[in-house]
């Protein structure tokens, strides 16, 4: 997972302390996308770091119960304004 994170950083500017404050000490997920693998879905974690940045960050939930990071991002206008109303 190490080139993810690395591809994040270059391409969207997201840091790796970034992605962990909006995992780990956020509660706002939903599910995109239901997975090809039963019990594999996508979902999106909606929050902002200490910063004050607003991310989302998609990621499968794996049946082992592990995270697998697919991309992270700046929340568009749309997503911060849900993000906010919720």
């Amino acid at each position: 997972m190490p080139h993810i994170v690395d591809k994040l950083a270059w391409k969207h500017h997201v840091m790796p302390r970034e992605l962990e404050e909006v995992l780990f000490d956020n509660l706002l997920y939903r599910k995109v996308q239901k997975g090809h693998i039963p019990g594999e879905d996508l979902y999106a974690a909606l929050g902002q770091t200490d910063a004050g940045r607003y991310l989302i960050v998609f990621f499968v939930y794996k049946t082992t119960r592990e995270a697998l990071l697919i991309s992270a991002r700046d929340m568009s206008r749309q997503e911060r304004r849900q993000y906010e109303h919720t």
